[in-house]
């Protein structure tokens, strides 16, 4: 049995990847049968309170609730994997969580090559497209001088 224990930069990097892709385009990579686990935490639903800042980095204050799945689970080789999604997708929460537990176990850079790096490349492609969006509507202003102001 060979773990691997991953930066901790390095896994909430996954996580937060993983929490973040779409779950049908997950489901894609990772179809079933799905790795043998023992379930610690069934997937349930919940809600936590998301925070924000006034212009990033005034005061905290509490913005809303958010709707979040959480799943904890351990594969046969020992490895334990949790996760945490927006929503409430069961079985998004459950393949993020199974790869959670691949990316720590002897199958990590397979998992990395099949899955986290086709979901990276994906998301980088989806922020562009956003990007170029949101630059499409940007309206510069100016101020004119008037003879008079002179």
């Amino acid at each position: 049995m060979s773990m691997t224990t991953p930066d901790p930069s390095q896994r909430q990097e996954w996580m937060g990847l993983l929490a973040r892709a779409p779950a049908g385009r997950l489901a894609a990579l990772m179809p079933s049968p799905l790795p043998p686990h023992d379930v610690l935490r069934a997937p349930e639903v919940g809600a936590v309170m998301v925070r924000g800042r006034t212009g990033a980095t005034g005061a905290p204050f509490n913005l809303g609730e958010m709707t979040v799945t959480r799943c904890s689970l351990r594969l046969a080789d020992g490895s334990v994997g949790h996760a945490w999604v927006q929503g409430r997708d069961k079985d998004h929460a459950r393949r993020a969580a199974i790869a959670d537990a691949l990316l720590q176990g002897p199958l990590a850079a397979q998992t990395r090559a099949n899955l986290l790096d086709p979901l990276a490349a994906e998301e980088t492609t989806r922020r562009a497209t956003r990007a170029a969006k949101a630059a499409a509507t940007k309206v510069e202003f100016f101020t004119l001088v008037r003879g008079e102001d002179q």
